[in-house]
């Protein structure tokens, strides 16, 4: 009886080692590193530009920006769904072998000490992650979208964020006054907004990166949602490089945001993600995805610092 109270309590602590390493681990890898970014000025009322893919008129939205010491503008995507900003390091070559000396990749760790400006918004760090990613610059044609990096939520935790898709403008500023603002999540540098659709409460994950969809969700709320009957639009996307797979079928269902209330007019799922990540998706309580689709036509301005968000 003796030894098999042993077993059981070595087996038992067996467990919960596991459990602990296993919830370190999760932590460790899906925490984001610290916030490096300086940030000083603001800036209003920035034009943006959105790329079109696959017939997506909104595939990607994208913000104007100059490298510190050249005088060429570049673009950055705006993507919500990334907790630091980036660079591309094929770009970033291309940009070197044009300007000599005034970008320099540390190769070894993958970092790049520089600063970009976005109108007169300086925003400077000496580790901005670099990734085997990106293409190289047209510079022969002045009306290329020379897209050399991400912009992540590190920046929106710096200012607040007002993105005005119905003039497709930009602003980063200090300070706002907020009335009518509604409490939203901010959790690990993930933008989780509270909705409601046909009575249900859902917390969405506000991923620009996934610009041109309204709403992707399971596969199972996807069949709830949409139009039975219609027709399925199939696209192959790209995550970094990930090949994925993406059906998006029409729908007619009102989605609310506190006061205000929008359209849902398609759905989407997508195959090709991988285990881990649907199994995070469930464990933060999420229960989707949404794009900048849906608020074209409309103002989000988000103050991730206090967790408040207005849409109008």
């Amino acid at each position: 009886m003796k030894v098999f109270k042993k077993i059981a309590t070595v087996f038992l602590v067996v467990i919960v080692l596991f459990l602990l390493g296993g919830y370190f681990y999760f932590q460790k890898k899906f925490t984001p590193p610290e916030n490096y970014l300086k940030v000083s000025g603001i800036v209003e009322n920035i034009p943006t530009k959105w790329i079109s893919s696959d017939g997506n008129p909104h595939s990607a939205l994208l913000l104007p920006i100059k490298v510190n010491g050249i005088n060429h503008t570049f673009y950055m995507q705006f993507d919500s769904g990334s907790a630091i900003t980036v660079f591309y390091k094929k770009s970033l070559e291309s940009i070197a072998q044009k300007f000599h000396n005034q970008i320099t990749i540390d190769a070894t760790n993958n970092f790049i000490s520089t600063a970009f400006t976005i109108g007169n918004m300086k925003v400077a760090s000496n580790t901005f992650e670099v990734l085997n990613y990106g293409e190289k610059i047209n510079f022969d044609d002045p009306k290329a979208a020379n897209i050399i990096g991400t912009i992540g939520t590190d920046l929106l935790e710096k200012r607040i964020t007002i993105l005005d898709f119905k003039t497709n403008q930009c602003s980063f500023i200090e300070k706002i006054k907020e009335d009518d603002f509604t409490d939203f999540e901010f959790k690990k540098r993930k933008i989780l907004i509270p909705s409601n659709i046909e009575n249900e409460k859902l917390k969405l994950l506000y991923d620009s990166g996934s610009s041109g969809y309204e709403l992707i969700t399971t596969k199972e709320i996807w069949q709830q949602y949409r139009n039975k009957n219609s027709a399925v639009r199939m696209e192959k996307g790209n995550s970094w490089g990930n090949t994925l797979s993406i059906y998006s079928a029409s729908a007619k269902k009102k989605i609310q945001f506190d006061k205000v209330i929008l359209d849902l007019s398609e759905v989407t799922h997508i195959e090709g993600t991988s285990d881990l990540q649907k199994f995070l998706m469930k464990r933060s309580g999420m229960q989707g995805m949404i794009g900048n689709k849906l608020f074209l036509n409309h103002k989000l301005i988000l103050d991730c610092r206090n967790e408040k968000f207005k849409l109008k």
